[in-house]
């Protein structure tokens, strides 16, 4: 049976890691030990924050949406509510980009959402 060497697969996985490790500092980019420990610490830095990512987004689009509606003068909840009644589609995400970008348009979907909400309410006799 013939002796099978490993060294152009080993110095390829090197490689690779290596190449990951482009731009670290010190030994980390150069060694391969220390650049496969940080490379994979990063990894999964990336990957958890990617999952945080999208929360943080989320929670800024509130806090912009938020802002915008006091300023008209409701509260987020009411705001959302009165668009989720009128039946409005649109998501938080287009809603902060308009709260920021298009006053005027978000000023019109705070008329909607208070139209909504008066529909809504019983009739108080």
């Amino acid at each position: 049976m013939p002796r099978v060497k490993s060294g152009t697969t080993t110095r390829r996985r090197h490689k690779a890691i290596i190449a990951k490790a482009a731009g670290y500092w010190g030994k980390r980019h150069i060694w391969y030990k220390v650049a496969k420990e940080n490379v994979q610490r990063a990894e999964i830095f990336a990957y958890r924050h990617r999952k945080e990512r999208k929360r943080e987004m989320r929670s800024l689009w509130i806090a912009r949406i938020s802002a915008a509606a006091r300023s008209h003068g409701m509260k987020y909840n009411e705001f959302m509510n009165g668009l989720t009644k009128a039946g409005t589609t649109l998501d938080r995400k287009v809603l902060a980009h308009l709260a920021l970008e298009e006053p005027e348009s978000f000023a019109n979907l705070v008329e909607v959402a208070q139209q909504g909400l008066a529909q809504a309410a019983p009739a108080v006799a």
